[in-house]
């Protein structure tokens, strides 16, 4: 999926199109999260559409529930729905940040390579 540190770094052109990539992959984790939670305040605790959307939005943000809670049930999704949010936030980052950290790790490696190319020294593999 990425080049290998021996590899050059990737064009400019192509990094961007990487990064929509992976950011519209961490949209549709963050999407399909949205859609669960909506759906899980819908069945637990007969909210509405609009209302089952605007708790899972507050939680998948990290905010809370709006609507008060009424049911065991409910409050056990609620529960395991922020906890799962907590999860989520932290995937989706991953894989956004994943192509501008390892873009600059690349570069910061070739930065070394190429310094200690041109002092004569090479790194030995260690067993």
């Amino acid at each position: 999926m990425f080049e290998h540190h021996t590899q050059p770094v990737l064009p400019r052109a192509a990094f961007f199109k990487r990064l929509v990539r992976h950011s519209v992959m961490a949209l549709l984790i963050v999407l399909a999260s949205l859609i669960a939670g909506m759906v899980g305040y819908h069945a637990s605790e007969g909210l509405s559409w609009i209302d089952a959307f605007v708790n899972a939005a507050m939680i998948l943000g990290g905010m809370g529930p709006v609507n008060e809670l009424h049911t065991t049930v409910g409050k056990l999704f609620a529960g395991f729905y922020a906890l799962y949010s907590g999860i989520v936030f932290l995937i989706a980052a991953g894989i956004m940040f994943a192509p501008v950290l390892h873009r600059f790790l690349h570069h910061f490696h070739l930065e070394i390579s190429a310094a200690d190319k041109k002092q004569g020294t090479h790194r030995q593999k260690s067993d």
